[in-house]
């Protein structure tokens, strides 16, 4: 994204994550953290974080709540633009300053079909500059949409793809015991009938034997790009590993604890959800993140569908012992940052990307104003403004 300020923000009095959580003045310089100590010009906008936290802004590798800005009830749709808006709102509000915004295109018809995956990604584009958050595109490939693959390819040419996820949704579909709720709601995403929606799953898998190939070609694709990928609900170490050797290095809501620790064995980054550690565990009877997260098995968390609980879930997490809050915040900044290519982000340091969040601790921490870029971009209380 484009820097877009020239302004100075001073952040006074609050607790700043640096090495640990310490009393220091933040001052920002255009989209930049400056130097400590740096003095700040006489009309700088001046905020009072006493009693507050001074955190990195959050960094989310995987969101798809947009969707429901989108779509609130099967069949009712709204503007791509006013959702999109609305999201990023959203986000603001939950300290949100990198967003990833996970748009599947299926072999579907609806929500997630072709004609709405290419509106968004040209949405995307048209409103960056009045969106709050550095909000980029995250595809998740639906792997049996073999049709998509040449378009595909031509937007990771044209760095149209921010991350290129790779997803499988269809193999699980036609196996037998499959969860009757979860084939109604894709059902009512395409608009379809039950008995349509079938025939179309089992011509589409009809060319399994088809996948493998356009998955590598897509992979080496995105390699030569420099386009971060990531597998997604990894089934077996197995299938990891063979992720892995196309160059796929993050390894994103593995379904088993083995899965996991076959990526984290080799190094590689592991998402799991923040709703996840926020509600106690898995929805679906995955494993837990905050297990994960004990067992050095979980590096990055993500809003996954609820923007509100990455802001949340490191304070659980040190609530509740699983890490120190400072290496819990990493999971929501630094780690997805890097693990992505970001390096200008994710951390409070001189020359980083002013992305800083002032929270108020409690039972339920608040997020009270978010900096993105260096513009002040959502305010809570105006208390704040000194």
């Amino acid at each position: 994204m484009a820097e877009r300020n020239e302004m100075s923000i001073v952040i006074a009095g609050g607790k700043a994550l640096l090495e640990g959580l310490v009393e220091a003045d933040i001052v920002v310089a255009g989209c930049r953290i400056a130097e400590p100590g740096a003095p700040a010009p006489a009309d700088a906008l001046r905020l009072d974080a006493s009693g507050l936290l001074v955190l990195p802004g959050i960094v989310d590798c995987h969101g798809d709540a947009f969707e429901r800005h989108i779509m609130p009830r099967p069949g009712v749709s709204f503007d791509i633009d006013l959702a999109l808006r609305d999201a990023d709102r959203a986000m603001l509000a939950s300290g949100i300053t990198t967003a990833f915004h996970g748009v599947t295109w299926s072999w579907e018809p609806g929500l997630r079909g072709a004609d709405n995956a290419r509106s968004l990604i040209e949405a995307m584009a048209r409103l960056a500059a009045e969106l709050g958050a550095d909000t980029r595109f995250h595809l998740r490939h639906e792997t049996f949409n073999l049709d998509a693959e040449a378009e595909i390819l031509d937007w990771l040419a044209k760095g149209k793809v921010g991350v290129l996820a790779f997803n499988d949704h269809t193999e699980g579909l036609l196996k037998e015991g499959v969860r009757p709720a979860k084939v109604a709601k894709m059902v009512e995403r395409t608009g379809l009938s039950s008995a349509d929606f079938m025939v179309l799953a089992e011509a589409v898998y009809s060319r399994r034997d088809e996948v493998a190939g356009s998955v590598s070609r897509l992979a080496q694709a995105a390699l030569e790009a420099g386009v971060p990928t990531l597998s997604h609900d990894d089934m077996t170490p197995q299938m990891r590993a063979w992720y892995r050797s196309l160059g796929v290095r993050v390894a994103e809501f593995p379904i088993d604890v083995a899965t996991a620790r076959e990526a984290a064995a080799h190094g590689e980054a592991i998402v799991f959800g923040a709703p996840n550690v926020v509600r106690g565990g898995s929805h679906l009877g995955c494993p837990g993140a905050e297990d994960m997260v004990r067992q050095g098995l979980c590096t990055i968390l993500a809003s996954d569908y609820y923007y509100p609980a990455l802001a949340l879930a490191p304070f659980v997490l040190a609530r509740k012992g699983a890490a120190g809050f400072a290496e819990a915040w990493k999971l929501v900044s630094q780690a997805p940052a890097q693990a992505l290519g970001l390096h200008d982000r994710g951390v409070i340091a001189p020359g980083k990307r002013a992305d800083l969040i002032l929270v108020a601790e409690g039972p339920q921490p608040r997020v009270v104003a978010t900096i993105a870029g260096g513009r002040l971009v959502h305010l809570a209380d105006q208390n704040v403004l000194a």
